[in-house]
């Protein structure tokens, strides 16, 4: 267990906030582009997808603020 404060917990936090709202923002901007003449079944189904889809890279990048290592 660590007993000192890390730099790489704030600035883990500030970088993935950083990263979402990038991703939000370009989905937000080309999704509609894309889907938006398709069914809007199909369409919750790909927001749904695509809103869960930034969870895959998360457990990592939390090991990486806790240990400095990235497995």
């Amino acid at each position: 267990m660590r007993n000192e404060p890390t730099w790489r917990i704030p600035v883990g936090i500030l970088g993935l906030l950083f990263v979402l709202a990038v991703y939000g923002v370009v989905i937000a901007r080309y999704a509609p582009d894309l889907i938006g003449d398709w069914p809007t079944l199909v369409q919750t189904v790909i927001y749904i997808v695509l809103g869960l889809i930034w969870l895959l890279p998360l457990r990592r990048f939390l090991i990486w603020m806790e240990t400095g290592r990235w497995g």
